[in-house]
């Protein structure tokens, strides 16, 4: 009877230790991971994904290489990323509108939605209208009653998505902005500062500007109140039913086994998550703080912000 006992003991052992043994053997890169980044250098989403690597590395051992790929609004990058192998070897960081309203409004971009697996989202823009606070300007109404009072109004987008964002908002209200394209939210923020630009979009940078009093966000673009301006007023009080906010995320080729997707959505999840990450520390200072996104929430918050982006398509024609 005792050795029985002590042979079934054995054998439970031996199946609790080959089940551990599975359970740690999880998905792990076979080499180098290549994060590509979709926007210029010292941005947002590269800075972004530069304290991502970072703290992967950090944390797990794995050797991971940020790369620039700039160029049209995110369009790049993406189109060099759905043609490497869907091995978990490459990944890439952009602002999610690339992969919504980029896709519908441009022709040709050289993807689709479909041609990549959705990991994680990993923040959210401050997107507002900024002016300088010597104009005396306080919200959007003020620009308004004074570009219908004939002052000719100079305004900052960064991208094609807020050009026409900036078209609706004149048409819904009556008046006509000059629109000036930019290079990126520091590229309006700059405009703003040196008086090259009445008013400017900036989805974050703005907020130094704002805390010192140089700058006032006069709109919110997101969907709800700007951290920094709580204050200040929501688009649909001018008539405009849209938002113009965005996220920042990681997306990887279509194809990825789901294991490794899982593995590495878990991870860059993790690192946002933690008040103790530099990621974390960063996009609280500077964006809308932590907003992982992952797995199938990922995919449908990815299609719901199409659907939006094909209305306000349509609403700008």
């Amino acid at each position: 009877m005792k050795l029985g006992r002590i042979k079934s003991t054995l054998v439970a052992v031996a199946l609790a230790s080959s089940m551990a043994t599975a359970a740690v053997a999880e998905w792990q890169p076979s080499g180098p991971i290549k994060l590509m980044i979709a926007f210029r250098a010292g941005g947002g989403v590269d800075t972004s994904a530069r304290l991502l690597a970072e703290e992967l590395t950090a944390r797990h051992g794995w050797e991971i290489i940020p790369e620039n790929v700039a160029g049209r609004g995110g369009a790049a990058m993406a189109a060099a990323l759905k043609d490497e192998p869907a091995d978990g070897l490459a990944i890439g960081m952009t602002a999610m509108d690339s992969l919504a309203y980029g896709v519908l409004a441009a022709k040709n971009p050289g993807f689709t939605p479909e041609d990549f697996t959705y990991l994680s989202a990993i923040t959210g823009t401050q997107t507002g209208l900024i002016a300088k606070s010597s104009r005396g300007w306080k919200n959007l109404g003020d620009v308004i009653a004074a570009a219908k009072a004939g002052e000719e109004i100079s305004a900052g987008a960064m991208s094609a998505k807020l050009a026409d964002a900036l078209y609706l908002i004149g048409q819904a209200n009556g008046v006509e902005f000059t629109t000036v394209m930019v290079q990126g939210g520091k590229g309006g923020l700059n405009g703003v500062v040196a008086d090259d630009l009445d008013i400017a979009w900036a989805a974050g940078p703005q907020t130094q500007g704002v805390k010192a009093g140089d700058l006032v966000n006069l709109v919110s673009a997101e969907s709800a109140p700007l951290n920094i301006s709580p204050d200040a007023p929501l688009l649909n009080e001018y008539n405009v039913e849209f938002t113009f906010g965005t996220k920042f995320g990681v997306v990887a080729p279509a194809g990825l086994d789901p294991e490794a997707r899982k593995v590495l959505q878990d991870a860059i999840v993790e690192v946002v998550n933690d008040p103790e990450s530099k990621l974390n520390q960063f996009i609280t200072r500077a964006f809308s703080g932590p907003e992982p996104i992952a797995g199938e929430d990922f995919d449908a918050f990815m299609a719901a912000a199409r659907e939006e982006s094909e209305r306000f398509l349509k609403a700008v024609e």
